[in-house]
């Protein structure tokens, strides 16, 4: 080739480079600013279906990240805000499970930026908070699933739909296909990674997977009871299996969901409805004198007993990952306490979002883990009403919601 040819050639190729980054840069800056008007499931009353409708998204304001939602997870949590368990401002739009890609960024946002990856955080990390500060605390000060408030942080809404504002569910609101998050709620992922897989990074695993090897610190050769089969109580059947537990009992009454458990590290599953005495009883029989640590991961205040009654009374761990009907008080024993067992509770497996989910979306590219065992459906965004009544049915582990 000519030096004369190659001039003009690498010339004409810096041009279109050039006018390709424009187009992109057009592109992300089309809608940056601006008022996005697309579709979202709003539910306007408790116990009734979603309905899908056109919503308003504003653009963020400062310290605020507007995504786009590639997928979002079907959570039991969810379910409840439908039912009435999970009292939250109406009418809202639910959904704290999923991945996407930043749209656009308000003014002093510095951890993102446009085209990145990243994943919702229903738990936020502030940093500045004594929560955040403290090494084993990850319930951020500015949490919304204390009091539910609805809102950003500023106490206001970016959702409108039919002139009515429309309210936030813990910090995310996913079941959209634009959302508008706080940069504490917001953590940045590998470029890399399949947003309809590590969706389940923002609730699922990381919540049933740390419950194990984060707040019950499983330790190798022991015994572990899982109360609750579903795709959190999977997780914490691999987060045992990932701790070195010799053996885990998986408690379940719907025996479809036995080879799945196992598959994923089960060593046996059981059915309380198979015995005549408390389903306690029997994984102290089982176990010789109590398992060594135990997870309630239904949300049943009867289960949450019975899995602490299960341990081992002198050392025995037990943990409550499922979340519990609003407004219902336990009266326990004290004796199961006195003698020994220690009771614990966590909310995201004792991870702390903003600092954990970047670190186990690599794990999970390293294929520390797979979430594959998990996902029992995928459906288009438009049949979210399909996928609660999958939920609802037992049919599903989990579900993945994809636009």
């Amino acid at each position: 080739m000519f030096p004369g040819a190659r001039m003009a050639f690498t010339r004409k190729g810096l041009q279109e480079s050039i006018r390709l980054l424009a187009c992109r840069k057009n592109r992300n800056m089309s809608t940056a600013g601006k008022v996005i008007k697309c579709k979202a499931a709003v539910l306007w009353e408790i116990k009734k279906p979603f309905s899908i409708e056109e919503v308003e998204v504003a653009p963020p304001k400062a310290h605020e990240v507007r995504i786009k939602v590639a997928a979002t997870g079907i959570c039991r949590s969810d379910d409840y805000v439908v039912s009435g368990n999970f009292v939250i401002p109406l009418p809202v739009i639910i959904g704290h499970e999923a991945a996407g890609i930043v749209e656009s960024i308000g003014e002093g946002v510095t951890t993102v930026k446009p085209g990145d990856k990243v994943i919702p955080l229903f738990l936020p990390q502030c940093g500045k908070c004594n929560v955040c500060k403290h090494p084993e605390g990850n319930l951020c000060a500015k949490n919304d699933l204390s009091i539910p408030r609805g809102t950003m942080q500023d106490g206001t809404t970016r959702f409108t739909c039919k002139g009515k504002p429309i309210n936030h569910f813990l910090s995310t609101s996913t079941f959209t296909q634009y959302t508008v998050l706080d940069e504490i709620s917001v953590a940045k992922i590998d470029p890399a990674s399949p947003l309809e897989k590590i969706c389940l990074i923002g609730y699922a695993f990381s919540t049933g997977y740390g419950s194990a090897v984060q707040v019950a610190k499983v330790t190798p050769g022991s015994t572990c009871a899982v109360f609750g089969l579903g795709g959190v109580g999977l997780a914490v059947v691999m987060g045992c299996k990932a701790a070195g537990a010799a053996r885990i009992i998986g408690v379940d009454i719907n025996k479809d969901k036995y080879a799945k458990a196992k598959q994923v590290g089960a060593t046996e599953c059981i059915s309380p409805q198979d015995f005549k005495k408390p389903i306690h009883e029997v994984l102290k029989e089982m176990s010789g004198g109590g398992v060594d640590f135990s997870f309630e991961v239904i949300g049943r205040l009867d289960t949450m007993v019975a899995a602490l009654a299960s341990c081992q009374e002198a050392y025995g761990i037990s943990v409550i990952v499922g979340v519990p009907p609003d407004s219902q008080n336990l009266s326990v024993n004290p004796m199961l306490l006195l003698t020994g067992r220690t009771w614990k509770g966590a909310i995201f497996g004792g991870f702390k979002s903003k600092d954990s989910v970047p670190r186990l979306v690599s794990e999970f590219m390293a294929k520390k883990f797979s979430l594959d065992p998990l996902i029992t459906h995928v459906l288009p965004f438009e049949k979210i009403n399909e996928a609660f009544d999958l939920l609802r049915t037992g049919k599903s582990i989990r579900t993945v919601l994809t636009f």
